[in-house]
């Protein structure tokens, strides 16, 4: 196991799915944000599932036990699609997961137009603007601010990967939340399922999961139920750590 590593990388495990991945602090570490949306987001039993921006392949992973769907992984940053591919191998998910190293931009070099059943992204989350203060580590400034890859790039990209009735799922910041939705119904997606995410039952959210449809009627957006983090003494509630560590 630990020949495949290297320098600064471990292995962790999601105990609730027994799967593991390479993680490295020094370049990419997954959040509750990829347990989050793969949990949210409905996925299909089959057919063809695309995540962008896939960085060490998290969301991917932990969509597998749920779906017998091909997953496509897209990552821009050749280290995180290199961890992301060993930890694929590492888990014997060769035949149902390919991580492809590219720009999600490019997409259309590897995926064919209105092919797609459903896509998940974990996107940067801040504006990229010229004097904004960015963490220095470039695989982390290119993760968290919209250097490469923006709102605009995931919807567009997204709605014509999709089929008709395809679905896209992601996990963002819940400042972004209007520019999340004006951009999907620009792109002919219909916002579908809102969730918010609380630190504590006292706190202001501070993660939304947000899913649309492709061509989807512009009625029925559903509003689910608050999902709250932590309890007062800050350990996981007992929804959470199911999704980390099983019931």
């Amino acid at each position: 196991m630990t020949e495949n590593l290297l320098p600064g990388e471990r292995v962790d495990q999601l105990l609730a799915q027994n799967i593991q991945i390479i993680q490295s602090p020094q370049v990419f570490s997954f959040s509750l944000d990829a347990v989050l949306l793969a949990h949210f987001a409905s996925i299909p039993k089959k057919g063809k599932i695309v995540d962008f921006c896939t960085g060490n392949g998290a969301i991917a992973l932990f969509m597998q036990p749920r779906t017998t769907a091909h997953i496509t992984g897209l990552e821009i940053q050749e280290r995180l699609a290199d961890m992301a591919q060993r930890s694929v191998t590492m888990n014997d998910f060769n035949e149902q997961i390919e991580i492809i190293h590219t720009d999600v931009n490019d997409a259309f070099d590897y995926l064919k137009h209105d092919s797609i059943d459903f896509i998940t992204c974990n996107p940067p989350y801040f504006k990229e603007q010229p004097k904004s203060k960015k963490n220095p580590n470039p695989h982390l400034a290119i993760a968290r601010h919209e250097i490469h890859f923006n709102l605009e790039d995931l919807f567009s990209v997204g709605s014509k990967l999709l089929k008709m009735n395809g679905k896209i799922a992601i996990v963002h910041r819940p400042d972004r939340l209007i520019d999340i939705l004006d951009t999907m119904r620009a792109h002919r997606i219909a916002p579908k399922r809102i969730q918010f995410v609380y630190p504590k039952k006292d706190r202001e959210v501070n993660i939304v999961l947000v899913e649309g449809i492709k061509d989807g009627k512009t009625d029925g957006l559903r509003i689910l139920p608050p999902l709250y983090v932590y309890d007062d003494q800050d350990n996981y509630l007992p929804e959470i750590k199911a999704l980390l560590h099983g019931e």
